[in-house]
């Protein structure tokens, strides 16, 4: 108990994130030791163990914990925020962070002439080969609709730890664009399915294309769909996951795993892709999907993935359902409601 009590009162004391955690970095070490230092204490001054009489003091002082350490880790990433990076064709200033995903942090950067740009570093040495499967994917579909462009990649070492990682700097996403986690919060109800039509095409058109350079993507889930709204833009992301048809991808997103096929573990195919997209649409649409249309989500996601259609066949075999359920195709403007 003295020890939960000097774990508290130390969080109450505390006035700057870099008391607990140390000085913000971005090597992978430190803030793996920060991570696991605040998973402690949160587990030391959780108001379930304290008594009735001191239940508010732990909330607040847990409250204050969480705030703390989201502090730093934004001041970790603004580390590397103004830093420049010399690629094979170019170089870059970083500028502020766009996002946080699996394994890698997303800037915004510029390059010698002011072109935007978006740099990916992973988190990690250990994601290395992540983003090297990343480079391969993009270079062998490279010009297919609906994914990133490879621009240049970077070996650079870790300004703290002086690990050597793999960059990869990919063409200007930062505008317009929101995820589809983003398109679900803002439509909790479920999607008009006309509005997910395209969406939905868009898709198929990456992942055939894909299939086509035996590429399967393995990780299709709503944070690695981007959609700009108001031009009907989507652009599948997250090929660091990706992997040859016939081999075991290398990592998974663990949170995602209701998102899997049930040969999760096992060899990829491209069923593995078209499962994992129709799971999606029935996500995204919840309760408004359409008879019709959920039939043939569910003819998508059989649990044999030889049984599943090709990416290819079903371009096809959607806009048929699409003219069935719809008539004659039509532009629906499409804007993501504030949340």
């Amino acid at each position: 108990m003295n020890t939960v009590k000097n774990d508290l009162e130390t969080v109450e004391a505390a006035t700057t994130s870099t008391e607990l955690f140390g000085s913000a970095t971005t090597d992978s070490e430190t803030r793996r030791q920060a991570k696991r230092q605040f998973h402690c204490l949160v587990a030391a001054i959780h108001p379930d163990r304290a008594q009735a009489s001191d239940v508010a003091r732990y909330a607040a002082a847990t409250t204050r914990l969480n705030e703390l350490y989201r502090s730093w880790v934004a001041e970790a990433e603004a580390v590397q925020s103004s830093a420049t990076y010399v690629g094979d064709n170019n170089e870059y200033v970083l500028g502020d962070v766009l996002a946080r995903g699996s394994v890698a942090t997303l800037y915004r950067a510029q390059d010698r002439s002011g072109a935007s740009v978006v740099v990916k570093i992973p988190r990690s040495r250990r994601a290395n080969p992540l983003m090297e499967t990343e480079r391969s994917a993009l270079t062998d579909i490279r010009g297919a609709p609906y994914v990133p462009t490879l621009v240049d990649r970077i070996s650079a070492a870790d300004p703290a730890s002086g690990e050597v990682r793999r960059i990869n700097v990919l063409d200007d996403l930062s505008t317009g664009f929101v995820t589809l986690a983003d398109v679900r919060r803002a439509y909790p109800n479920g999607l008009d399915p006309r509005d997910w039509a395209w969406m939905h095409r868009r898709l198929l058109r990456a992942l055939a294309a894909a299939h086509q350079a035996d590429w399967v993507h393995t990780a299709i889930v709503e944070e690695n769909v981007l959609i700009q709204p108001e031009l009907h833009g989507v652009v599948l992301v997250g090929w660091s996951f990706a992997t040859r048809s016939g081999m075991r991808p290398a990592a998974k997103i663990s949170s995602c795993r209701s998102a899997y096929p049930p040969e999760l573990g096992e060899a990829a195919s491209p069923g593995w892709d078209v499962y994992m997209a129709h799971q999606l649409m029935t996500t995204m649409l919840g309760d408004r999907i359409p008879s019709r249309m959920k039939t043939f989500a569910l003819g998508c996601m059989q649990d044999n993935p030889r049984l599943r259609p090709d990416a290819t066949d079903l371009l096809g075999e959607f806009d048929e359902l699409l003219e069935l359920l719809y008539g004659e195709r039509t532009f629906r403007a499409f804007t993501v409601r504030p949340i």
